[in-house]
């Protein structure tokens, strides 16, 4: 099974590069975030065209997630929100069993965390609110048993390493010492930071940001990541970054990230 997280920084911007993807590549699984559309507004009919089911979680002019499953694979037991928080009407979690008749079910969930600054506003709380909520639920996960995915833009920087300039984010709300503590939180509830695992080598970034010529420099930071439970580590044959397709014309600052599990 190959799944794919991919933060497209506005669907219908990028419909056109999602399908061209969906073509290539063939992925199995597709975690999208930041649609910036409402479900409605998702252009559900072209991907179903392409061989995909759809599932989406969506929200007007900002966050939004979303599942595609390609035949003849199926999404059941759809969970849209992260628990914890009654009150939080941000769409920025989905969930979903992936399955099918040659294929044992996969817990696959679609998560856009939130970015966090301005550190000295409301916004830093919140994301690491909503962290600790990722944590006690993907605690809870491991108690099915069931492979489990958490993949998406989780706009955490993990280590130096995974910035080509650190000192330029020292006081960010991706990188500071509680929002990497954080992380470690989920890694140290049994998750296994896939990428890291098969590609331990400095400079492989997912993001590089429009201004000030990041992409021709290489300027990149790493914050979009695939953690897998101990029963998904173990089917864990690959990563990569799919990091070509940040040069198309108007791409997303974000490139996918792709694993294989073996069957």
């Amino acid at each position: 099974m190959r799944i794919t997280t991919w933060n497209v920084n506005s669907i219908k911007q990028r419909v056109g590069h999602l399908l061209a993807f969906l073509d290539e590549a063939k992925p199995d699984v597709v975690c999208l975030q930041e649609l910036k559309c409402q479900d409605d507004a998702f252009p559900r009919a072209e991907i179903e065209a392409a061989g995909y089911a759809v599932e989406t979680q969506g929200q007007k002019a900002y966050n939004g997630v979303a599942l595609l499953v390609r035949a003849p694979l199926a999404l059941s037991a759809v969970r849209r929100g992260l628990p914890g928080d009654a009150d939080d009407v941000q769409a920025r979690y989905i969930e979903a069993v992936v399955g099918g008749e040659d294929c044992a079910p996969v817990r696959v969930a679609s998560i856009y965390l939130p970015n966090g600054n301005p550190v000295a506003s409301e916004k830093y709380p919140y994301k690491l609110a909503f962290l600790e909520r990722l944590r006690r639920h993907a605690r809870a996960l491991l108690a099915d048993e069931v492979p489990v995915v958490l993949a998406g833009d989780y706009n955490v920087i993990p280590e130096p390493e995974d910035a080509a300039d650190p000192e330029a984010w020292r006081q960010d709300a991706l990188f500071l010492p509680q929002t990497r503590a954080a992380y470690r939180t989920l890694l140290a509830e049994g998750y296994t930071d896939a990428l890291r695992a098969c590609d331990p080598r400095n400079g492989l970034y997912t993001f590089w940001d429009y201004q000030a010529g990041c992409w021709p420099r290489n300027q990149g930071i790493r914050i979009d990541h695939l953690l897998l439970s101990p029963q998904a580590a173990d089917r864990l044959v690959s990563a990569s970054v799919q990091r070509h397709l940040r040069a198309l014309e108007k791409p997303s600052d974000h490139v996918p990230v792709t694993i294989a599990l073996a069957d």
